[in-house]
């Protein structure tokens, strides 16, 4: 479970973080990066009605905080990070959904670094 001063809350966080920040897309999941000057990092989801039921989506949504959690307990740089989960999270297993969240994970913070 992500701390409540690590969730994205408002609208305007979101928004920001999706037009301002890097964009990796994966065959599960597309995540948004954004550096910001002030700790700590912070994550929020979107997960729509076209990936499933509501039970889908929620099962969804909790291996992506908890994948969202381990990641920001490792990285030092203060982040927001939106994950916006595709209708394919549904379909493939958990070890996809992992893999392609550590895969967009790293090449997030690379671009970052480069930019």
């Amino acid at each position: 479970m992500l701390p409540a001063d690590a969730r994205l809350r408002s609208s305007d966080d979101f928004r920001a973080t999706v037009r301002r920040g890097v964009r990796v897309s994966r065959q599960t999941l597309v995540l948004h990066a954004l550096r910001t000057p002030r700790p700590p990092a912070r994550a929020g989801f979107v997960v729509s009605k076209a990936v499933g039921n509501a039970v889908t989506r929620n099962r969804v949504k909790r291996q992506l905080r908890h994948l969202t959690a381990e990641a920001l307990a490792t990285t030092t740089t203060p982040l927001d990070v939106v994950v916006r989960a595709l209708p394919a999270a549904s379909a493939q297993p958990a070890t996809t959904l992992r893999a392609d969240f550590w895969s967009a994970w790293d090449q997030s913070l690379h671009r970052l670094e480069a930019a």
